[in-house]
């Protein structure tokens, strides 16, 4: 029934994704800037396309929805009446989606899940939707025992080969977060050995650990990286923290030949952590300035 609810809801009215001229490829920045609705207390509200332009965010990475015990994403994106309302809304104020989330499996397992095929394809038929080519799936809620030899990551390779070809079948990725170093990454995607899965680096995993955030990404390389989640663990926002040097992470970037989206997922000040607007406006415009300032 959920997969004949999700064929049936597909593209049921949805618009058709606009045509880009080689002049809009050229006019677009290397870096682009986004946020994670989900952290603007936006989860799929239509207010979050509003929101990302008041930030000035060149886009917003949307999430799938809660999961929790759920079947499926509690997704509205499966229903005709909000792919339009969603899109439409999205284009009309400038706002890209380049990346959808399922935030879910921080805190559910993705080894655990029977139907982990069928909640990849709900993530795969929404980017359609918003048009992102870029799926985000955090590992975060299978614990750490898969990342041993032995039967769970024997499990996880499997399943993750498994959604990779998927996605790269419709010239998708899925972008996994592992919280790995940069040598237990390369290690892990030899082995799940699919063009369609690359790594979601994490910023607040590397320094977090105490790894070298740009020594580690100069590691692993620039077609291993599908997007950053550009900020650290809450403190202060960017401007004001000192574990990190983003001139450094763009030179670092700019030599690696790397280019996309730079997404802000946290870098709260602690002391004023519900202020949605001052927080992700302050680290958005901080990036802004500079990854898309061409004296940097």
């Amino acid at each position: 029934m959920i997969k004949s609810n999700l064929r049936k809801h597909l593209f049921i009215g949805v618009f058709a994704l606009l045509s880009i001229s080689p002049i809009d490829v050229l006019a677009q920045p290397r870096y682009q800037i986004a946020a994670c609705d989900w952290m603007m207390l936006k989860r799929q509200k239509l207010g979050e396309f509003q929101l990302a332009r008041d930030i000035q965010a060149d886009g917003v990475e949307m999430d799938m929805g809660p999961l929790g015990q759920r079947p499926m994403f509690d997704n509205k994106l499966r229903e005709a009446h909000f792919q339009q309302l969603f899109r439409r809304t999205a284009d009309s104020l400038g706002i890209k989606v380049p990346s959808v989330a399922m935030s879910g499996f921080f805190a559910q397992s993705f080894l655990k899940r029977d139907n982990y095929r069928e909640l990849i394809e709900d993530c795969l038929h929404t980017m359609d939707v918003m048009g992102a080519k870029v799926a985000f799936l955090p590992l975060g809620g299978s614990g750490k025992e898969w990342c041993q030899e032995g039967a769970l990551r024997k499990e996880m390779i499997r399943r993750l080969h498994d959604i990779g070809e998927l996605a790269h079948s419709q010239s998708k990725v899925i972008a996994i977060r592992t919280a790995l170093s940069a040598d237990e990454n390369i290690k892990l995607l030899k082995a799940v050995d699919s063009e369609g899965i690359k790594i979601y680096y994490n910023l607040q995993d590397a320094v977090d650990q105490g790894i070298n955030p740009m020594r580690d990404l100069k590691k692993l390389g620039a077609k291993r990286i599908a997007q950053i989640h550009a900020s650290l663990t809450d403190s202060v926002t960017l401007d004001q923290d000192p574990r990190i040097d983003l001139y450094q992470l763009k030179q670092t970037l700019d030599r690696m030949n790397w280019s996309g989206w730079l997404v802000v997922e946290r870098s709260r000040n602690a002391k004023d952590v519900k202020n949605v607007r001052g927080n992700f406006g302050t680290n958005v415009g901080y990036l802004k300035k500079i990854f898309q300032n061409d004296n940097n």
